[in-house]
């Protein structure tokens, strides 16, 4: 390895590699970055002197390939290719761990902004600021009608029982995680569980769908869909309640998401609610159930971060502020589902 090589990224053996599986697709030597911005699976920049590509791998030292599957972005990327939902290309996929030390992918370099902080929306207006919000729910709405079959996704998931396995398989999470009184968790959760509806009809779900999770050109339009990586077949209200949710952060005290939904000309929450219920055509009559497991999910999220970082297990600045943002979550989530009651 090469002291210019990014830690999990040996470009001679990737070099090595694609020249045999794809060969001509690099034409000189290979330089790369790490993407900064990711919260999970480790993003690089691939260049060499006529183009570049993105390369992605799971964590260094990951101990759970399922939480980290390759084939799984691969495969859903590819099968999104021929849709209307933006996408990069996907180029190759490598599962032999001896090459980098772990699968990887490598797919098409898009250009775009990932927009993350309301300054920078500020600074396009209150009119584009709108049009790429609208653009965001409009590209939700596309991937929700998007055919699994069609694309050869339709094993991707198990959609049947989805919202009920969703909502053990959080509680376990949080019982795992426990080592404090957290007032009103368990009402949230006994809430949840008394009253899950019916799901309509399924669809691919992306797991993480926000502004900062899609690049934008400087036309405003949506040029790729990032970081696949909690995708499967489900409920498609979760994606929209989770990217409301978001919108919330200012009332439930996420610091550590995005704040470029507060920015001027940003549509509230009902504009977004009612565009994507006219676009898709779904009944959205239920969603505070699945704002309120939103919120549920997000506090079980930060409740684990907060117990790793009281264990010690977390290196790093701003962990000692996560713990604090749990009871504003949970608090939300049971405002919202009384309102049903």
């Amino acid at each position: 390895m090469s002291r210019t090589d990014p830690p999990g990224l040996d470009l001679a053996r990737l070099r090595a590699y694609l020249d045999e599986h794809r060969p001509g697709l690099t034409t000189g030597e290979l330089s790369a970055e790490v993407v900064q911005g990711g919260r999970s699976n480790l993003t690089y920049i691939v260049r060499d002197a006529a183009a570049q590509w993105v390369v992605r791998r799971p964590p260094l030292g990951h101990v759970l390939p399922t939480a980290h599957d390759m084939k799984r972005e691969f495969r859903v990327i590819s099968g999104l290719h021929t849709t209307a939902v933006p996408v990069p290309e996907a180029l190759l996929l490598c599962e032999d761990k001896d090459i980098l030390g772990a699968p990887f992918y490598v797919m098409e370099f898009v250009t775009g902004t990932p927009y993350r902080t309301a300054e920078e929306l500020i600074a396009l207006g209150p009119a584009r600021t709108k049009a790429i919000a609208d653009s965001l729910v409009d590209t939700l709405v596309d991937l929700h009608s998007v055919d699994p079959e069609s694309v050869g996704l339709d094993d991707f998931g198990r959609p049947d029982g989805f919202l009920e396995r969703q909502l053990r398989r959080w509680k376990k999470q949080l019982d795992g995680s426990r080592s404090r009184d957290l007032p009103g968790i368990d009402e949230l959760h006994d809430r949840l569980a008394a009253s899950v509806p019916e799901s309509g009809a399924p669809s691919i779900i992306h797991g993480d769908y926000r502004l900062d999770n899609v690049l934008v050109d400087s036309d405003d339009r949506i040029t790729a869909v990032l970081d696949w990586e909690m995708s499967t077949l489900g409920d498609p209200l979760t994606d929209l309640a989770l990217m409301i949710a978001y919108a919330e952060r200012s009332a439930v005290n996420l610091t550590f998401v995005s704040n470029a939904t507060s920015a001027p000309g940003y549509p509230s929450t009902d504009a977004v609610i009612a565009r994507y219920a006219e676009r898709s055509g779904r009944d959205v009559s239920q969603l505070n159930w699945y704002i309120g497991f939103a919120f549920f999910k997000l506090a079980v999220i930060l409740e684990g971060i907060y117990f790793r970082f009281s264990k010690g297990q977390t290196v790093g600045s701003g962990f000692e502020q996560v713990g604090a943002g749990v009871a504003p979550l949970v608090a939300h989530g049971n405002e919202i589902l009384k309102e049903e009651q």
